[in-house]
């Protein structure tokens, strides 16, 4: 728990069908979150703060620190005015193993190259889910979505956040989480997935916003073989979803889609029913 509301009422003034008038608007909270590791600081990212527990085992999956959840021996929120740290405590092969990442990470000043490790995890490699079995129809597709917007309570609040949800056909939306930042969200959904032992192979990684690289690279950590999103692809995800395996569907619009990587696991479906 966290003392941070993930959303404030503030005071408008608005202009609607020709006529101003005053009143208020709920909108989302937005606070700095730190990741520490044995107490020495690793990131910090602006971010809603609601769910930070399933945010920080998320982050920690998606960026390499962790394999598995049974690797981080404790959370600890430490909060202030300004926001939330998160001191997280690793069992300790995984300590180990960022204290000789971080030392590789360290270089000289100046150097012109020092910026190459980041560079090399920008451009990372991802898992091969080319052989994870599963298949979608296209009501899966449609419903996904229709199922996430409907879930997003704290963007019908607020029209202003991203949301990330997984689905798992023949049972439906299982778990979703949302954040001002489409990266945030996607490993909060991760955590949450983790945390309550679900794998990615079950499912579809579905989201709110366009598809970078980055979501590509976090829902194939996750081991989802399919990513869906309601906005555009940029070529560089389509080129890392290709190499992955990785089936890209993106602006999904009511009944309407487009598929763009590995087609194969997309099978024609009833899409009359999903309403």
């Amino acid at each position: 728990m966290t003392r941070f509301t993930p959303t404030t009422t503030v005071p408008e003034t608005a202009r609607r069908n020709g006529l101003v008038r005053s009143g208020t608007r709920t909108v989302p909270e937005e606070v700095p979150i730190a990741f520490s590791y044995g107490g020495t600081s690793h990131a910090v990212m602006m971010g809603t703060p609601a769910d930070i527990e399933d945010f920080a085992v998320g982050f920690s999956l998606t960026e390499g620190i962790i394999t598995n959840v049974d690797q981080i021996a404790a959370i600890e929120p430490i909060e202030d005015e300004r926001g939330i740290d998160m001191q997280i405590t690793l069992v300790d092969d995984a300590a180990d193993a960022l204290r000789v990442r971080r030392r590789h990470m360290a270089g000289p000043v100046g150097c012109g190259l020092c910026g190459i490790e980041s560079i090399e995890q920008a451009v990372r490699e991802v898992p091969d889910v080319s052989k994870v079995a599963l298949t979608i129809s296209y009501g899966d597709i449609v419903k996904a979505v229709a199922l996430l917007s409907d879930a997003q309570v704290l963007n019908h609040e607020t029209r202003a956040v991203h949301g990330a949800g997984f689905y798992i056909p023949a049972e439906g939306l299982i778990a979703v989480r949302e954040d001002v930042g489409r990266h945030n969200a996607l490993d909060k959904l991760c955590g949450a997935l983790i945390r309550s032992g679900h794998r990615g192979p079950e499912g579809v990684v579905a989201v709110t916003s366009r598809l970078s690289v980055e979501m590509v690279q976090k829902a194939a950590i996750l081991g989802s073989s399919v990513l869906i999103a309601i906005s555009a692809p940029t070529a560089l995800a389509i080129r890392t979803a290709e190499e992955a395996g990785m089936t890209l569907v993106a602006l999904v619009r009511g009944d309407d889609f487009e598929i763009f990587t590995h087609p194969q696991r997309i099978t024609p479906g009833s899409i009359a029913d999903v309403a």
